[in-house]
């Protein structure tokens, strides 16, 4: 395992776990969004051998070629080139709003990018190439991905130490992945709730035309929110603090229903082309959908849209 400092979280130690137990022939089927095989260059396993090197801290064991660690004397893995099932892109918005936090206490970050890992756990797992996409106002950045899941993780703690100073712009994300040539490969997209309106909602439908497409969609608390007037809450876009006055029913009921009419809206607009919504406002809710759905992908064979709705955070 690769040494980090990130603080142990219970939902990813779960998510790790459910690796373990899922077999291949089970990950393969809960991903069928892609078919077929085409070769990759990318290292792992395979049939045509590029060379023996020892093994690293932090991969797969199961990538171990145990006849040549006897002949060496310490573990070695034998380098193939290996069949890929496909690509898969995970682009996470860091924009400021992303700062957010979920009705659980958690930056809506952090339960994004526990949503990716999970993703990536069995996207892994099944022999993907991985290519890691984080988005605001001020750039796009990808980072293309080799290695075994703790490398994931330790790749990913890197790159969301960076502050979140920048807003959003989830419509460029949208765009790049458009952009993406391989119209095989699955793309998933992770923001929060506040970022729909009708006119992404068709941006994302005419994505979902050409790739598969899996949005995580975080739930986060009502800025508005009556329940506690003197609590000292920031409005990510101006820096500023909202004056409690402002904090009342009635504000608090006309931004739940602004919202439930954007994401009804959305939820029409992609009825229909394959693409599925996560919805929920926490990490262990996060994690109890996306168990949801592989089981259910298992029991009908392929993904479909699911009824969006949240889970664990607002309604």
């Amino acid at each position: 395992m690769i040494a980090t400092d990130t603080p142990v979280d219970p939902i990813r130690r779960r998510i790790e776990s459910l690796g373990m137990r899922l077999g291949l022939p089970t990950i393969v089927k809960a991903l069928g969004v892609l078919e077929g095989e085409h070769p990759s260059s990318r290292r792992g396993a395979g049939y045509d051998y590029l060379d023996i090197r020892p093994y690293e801290p932090g991969e797969e064991a199961r990538l171990i070629d145990w006849k040549a660690s006897a002949r060496s004397g310490r573990p070695m893995i034998v380098d193939k080139e290996r069949e890929s099932n496909g690509n898969v892109w995970l682009l996470l918005d860091v924009g400021r709003e992303m700062t957010g936090v979920c009705p659980s206490g958690e930056p809506a970050i952090d339960v994004a990018a526990n949503a990716l890992r999970m993703f990536a756990m069995l996207s892994l797992r099944r022999g993907d190439d991985l290519s890691i996409v984080l988005g605001d106002h001020a750039s796009i950045t990808r980072v293309p991905f080799n290695g075994g899941f703790a490398k994931f993780e330790h790749a990913l703690d890197g790159l969301l130490r960076r502050d979140l100073a920048h807003p959003r712009d989830f419509d460029a994300l949208i765009d790049y992945a458009g952009r993406i040539r391989n119209r095989r490969s699955l793309i998933v997209l992770a923001t929060d709730e506040t970022v729909w309106t009708r006119e992404r909602a068709r941006a994302l439908r005419t994505l979902a035309q050409t790739h598969p497409v899996i949005t995580i969609n975080v739930a986060v608390a009502n800025p508005f929110s009556s329940a506690d007037r003197f609590a000292r809450i920031i409005d990510a876009h101006s820096g500023r603090r909202i004056p409690a006055f402002l904090r009342t029913k009635r504000v608090e009921s006309s931004v739940e229903v602004h919202r439930r009419f954007e994401a009804t809206a959305a939820e029409h607009e992609l009825a229909g082309v394959g693409t599925t919504m996560i919805h929920a406002g926490s990490s262990e809710a996060m994690f109890n959908e996306f168990v949801r759905l592989v089981s259910s992908v298992l029991a009908r064979g392929g993904f479909r849209q699911p009824s969006m709705r949240a889970v664990g955070g607002m309604s």
